[in-house]
Order: structure tokens, then sequence, then C-alpha cells
């Protein structure tokens, strides 16, 4: 498989892998922009811009993008996160200057109609306003904002209500205009061509958009959490819920690859945000919480993130049981990992795990393209090669120093969701 890196004059990153597999091809934009770029007064605008792209330009109306793919069979979607938001384009390979037109278009064409803004702002209240309806979402939400004194990861995606209801046009017109453009962006494409010929098409289309303004840095910095936090949600519902947060640093430090085995080994290997998923039932909370009817389930997972971001697990209390009974289960748990090594024969299950996980989310051609420019948002696109290498050189020592160094009750944010029977 062919890797082509280059960089446009006007500061695009463009990174093209051919493979052969399958006739097809995959194209994602990525910008930085996302949670790690908004303050108070604009949260939820990196996702609000997201929609508003699909809103159409003079080129392409609203709709005719998609119909355009459709019509050929392909797949066309986006998505905002902590530190990015991405749009993609699966077709037949001879047909990628579908893809290449209409994100170059609306790279820079995007029309931001007063109306339509208007129009989206009600979709985006109903959108938040549905996710308050899950008890997940409202417990989530406490535990990242007390987890979070200082950095933006501390706020959701969808932004605060009060941002939603009073974000103007022209500031979210402004904000594309300065993290919308070619020195903010990356392309990835993977499949079924000429790499040498890709990049001259690429160039056709892109490189005559204008680089934007200088990106305002992101400056905050997480202060050390020198004790526990702990919330309480109260809220309508059946069932209680647990989350337990510790801050883990960013996903290109060393570390990162001891937490993921460690995770493994307490809840299961978690999946990334493309490709598939693994059973976690032999996992150690998944044997003393399920098993032992303390939850009726339990789930990890890491942020990948730029900025140091949370390692957080989740449980759904057992019927008739207590948060504070599972709470100290889990716990037990920890402390277990952080007294004594875990097994040989755990670790290198652990890491089967981990592999088979990576496998699912990179077997595709449109996961190819999603890794190229995922991984060089916050690492580059080496972390992806060498993902494999650095998780089979995990030891048992290192998931132990792990547990003591991150998992520790001063690094620890505990919510508790209670339900209102």
């Amino acid at each position: 498989m062919t890797l082509l890196r280059t960089k446009l004059d006007n500061g695009l990153h463009v990174l093209i892998r051919e493979s052969h597999a399958a006739p097809v091809i995959s194209v994602w934009v990525w910008y930085r922009a996302g949670v790690r770029n908004e303050r108070q007064g604009m949260t939820g605008i990196s996702h609000w811009v997201e929609h508003m792209l699909f809103k159409g330009s003079e080129r392409w109306p609203e709709g005719a993008a998609d119909e355009a793919v459709a019509r050929e069979g392909g797949v066309f979607n986006g998505m905002t996160w902590y530190d990015f938001t991405t749009y993609y384009e699966t077709l037949p390979a001879h047909k990628i200057s579908v893809a290449l037109d209409i994100e170059s278009d609306r790279m820079r064409n995007a029309a931001f109609d007063a109306d339509e803004v208007e129009s989206e702002r009600t979709v985006i209240i109903s959108e938040r306003q549905g996710n308050e309806n899950s008890p997940l979402f409202l417990l989530g939400e406490e535990v990242s904002a007390a987890a979070y004194r200082v950095h933006p990861y501390g706020h959701e995606t969808l932004g605060h209500l009060c941002d939603l209801q009073t974000m103007t046009r022209d500031m979210l017109h402004s904000y594309y205009r300065t993290y919308y453009a070619p020195n903010n962006a990356i392309l990835a494409i993977a499949g079924d061509f000429n790499a040498g010929e890709i990049e001259r098409i690429t160039e056709r289309y892109f490189g005559g958009i204008e680089a934007g303004p200088e990106i305002p840095p992101v400056t905050a910095v997480e202060p050390l959490q020198r004790g526990e936090r702990r919330v309480v949600v109260e809220g309508a519902g059946q069932t209680d819920y647990l989350n337990v947060a510790f801050h883990i640093p960013a996903a290109r430090h060393e570390d990162f690859f001891a937490l993921t085995v460690l995770n493994a080994v307490l809840a299961g290997a978690s999946g990334f945000l493309v490709g598939g998923g693994v059973t976690n039932h032999t996992s150690r909370l998944y044997q003393a919480l399920v098993e032992k009817e303390f939850a009726i389930d339990i789930n990890g997972g890491l942020m990948t993130t730029v900025d140091p971001g949370l390692y957080q697990l989740t449980a759904t209390v057992w019927p008739g049981r207590t948060l504070a009974d599972v709470e100290a289960t889990l716990w037990a748990e920890i402390e277990r990992l952080q007294a004594s090594p875990v097994t040989q024969a755990e670790l290198e299950k652990a890491q089967q795990q981990a592999r088979a996980l990576f496998a699912y989310a990179s077997e595709s051609t449109t996961h190819q393209a999603f890794w190229l420019g995922y991984s060089e948002i916050f690492a580059d696109y080496e972390w992806f090669t060498r993902y494999l290498d650095n998780i089979a050189a995990v030891t048992t020592e290192d998931v132990q120093r792990v547990a003591q160094t991150y998992l520790r009750s001063q690094n620890r944010t505990t919510g508790w969701y209670l339900a209102r029977k």
C-alpha cells in the first residue's frame, strides 16, 4: 500500500493511501474545530456549524450533494467531537471527483442563510433537549463539568442551552471563516487509485482556496486535581447509574497504550469512533459487578484527545442494589489491580482484544481513510501504524503502574444518578 503525504501552499495537509483491495474511494476532510476550540458564550458552535455545511452553497444547493452521492451508491456524512469536525464520502473509485468537488466547495462557500440558521437553531435545541431525556447524558455532562474546571473538554459537544439560544448568524459565520480553512484542515483519501494522480487532482480542487486567518491558540491547561470530586444528579427513571472518571494523559503519551490494556482488563476493550466491538464478559468488573448482580452492565472508555482526557467507567445499577454497593465493589477491583500485577494470561487476552478492535476499526476503505485523518488530529499517522506494536509492548508491570498513577482517589470524579422512582 502506497502512502503519500504532502502539504499545499495554502496549508492544507494531504494524506493519500493507495489500496486496491476494493474498487472504492473514501474522502475525509478534517477541521481542527471542536469542543477544544470553544469558550463560554459559544459552546456547541462547532456542532452547529457542522450542521450548516449540510445546508448547501450556490454550487451545491441543500440536498444536492447528498443526492449526488446516493445516486452513485455512496455514503455521505459528518461528525463533531472534542478536537475536530469531519466530513466524508465513500464512493466508487471512478467517482472521486464528486467528493472532491463537494468538499472543496463547502470549505469556503457555505451559504449560512439567516433563515436557515434560525431553522437549524430549533433543530439543535431539540437535539439538546432530546439528549436531556437520557440519564447517562445528564450524568456524563455533570461528571465532565466537575472533572474539568478550566479546559473546554468539560462541556458537551451539543453546548449549553443558553448559548444555543443566543448565538447569532454572524458568530457562526465568523467561526466558519476562521476554522474551516485549508490551513486548519487535513484531507485524507484512501482507495483504489494511483496516488500520484490523486495528488494532482487534489491540487486542482483545493489549491486555489485561500488560507484563512491565523487560528486562535488553545491555551487552557487543566490544573492538577488535588482530591476527589463528587456529583449527584436526580432525575426521572427507574434505574440508578454510576460514572467514575479519572484524568489521563493525551493520546500521544506513552502511557496511553498501557491504559488501553488496563481498560481491557478491567471493563473489556472499548471501541473507537468506527468499527465493531468485542464482549467484555471475561473482564474483572463484569465478573465482579454483573455476574454477581451488582450491576446490569459495565463499560469503560478512554478519551483519545489532543490534550489530557478522561478514563471513564459507567455502570447501570442492578434493581435492589445501591449505588454505594456498586461503587464499593468497583473500587475494590481497582485497588486489587493496584496492589498486584495482572496475570500474564490476562495481559495477553487484553492485548488480543485490543488488537481485534483495532482490526475491526481499520478493515474497510472508509476506516482506512478515517485513520489517516483521525490520528493526525491528535498525534500523527505513525500513531496508527505503531499502535499494535505499542500494545504488544505493554507489560504486567506497566498495567499496575498506570493503575497506581492515574486511578487514584485524588484523581477521581464520581457521579451518581439517582432515579426518582
